[in-house]
């Protein structure tokens, strides 16, 4: 053989033994993956309702918290004509809060997960404020999903 034929053998070889992936190597790794979604997917999805429930309970408390410094801030809690409002912009109806935060204390005010506003009303049936969702019905009461949750449910 002559050198040029020599020289073009390995580059040919060298060419065609590229590293990467073969089909069947491919095959292998979707199927893994389909195992995979199988196990995984049917977990996840059958859970929208709870994760919802979780929202809400987190957007509870977060509220609660801005109710805690408004309170801190002005000596009393926004009353139930004031509403939720009052934390998002400065209420012009009496009493006045005399130490209003300029950003508010909220960006906006939250809807629970089911699209329905929080229910608040001070003074309140169980302290110095109630603040609710009425769950995934909209409706006082309920079981389940249904069930009504407050800044204090755990």
């Amino acid at each position: 053989m002559s050198t040029l034929s020599k020289r073009h053998n390995r580059r040919f070889r060298l060419v065609t033994r590229r590293p990467g992936l073969t089909l069947v190597e491919m095959i292998v790794v979707l199927a893994i993956i389909a195992v995979v979604a199988v196990l995984i997917v049917p977990n996840v999805i059958g859970r929208p309702d709870q994760a919802r429930v979780t929202v809400a309970k987190t957007d509870l408390k977060t509220i609660a918290t801005a109710l805690r410094v408004y309170r801190l801030d002005n000596g009393d809690y926004p009353t139930t004509a004031q509403g939720l409002q009052a934390l998002v912009e400065k209420p012009t109806s009496p009493p006045e809060p005399t130490s209003w935060a300029p950003d508010g204390y909220l960006p906006e005010l939250p809807t629970d997960p089911w699209g329905n506003a929080y229910v608040y009303r001070s003074p309140g049936l169980t302290g110095a404020y109630d603040l609710l969702s009425y769950g995934k019905d909209g409706a006082e009461g309920g079981e389940d999903l249904d069930a009504d949750l407050s800044d204090r449910t755990r």
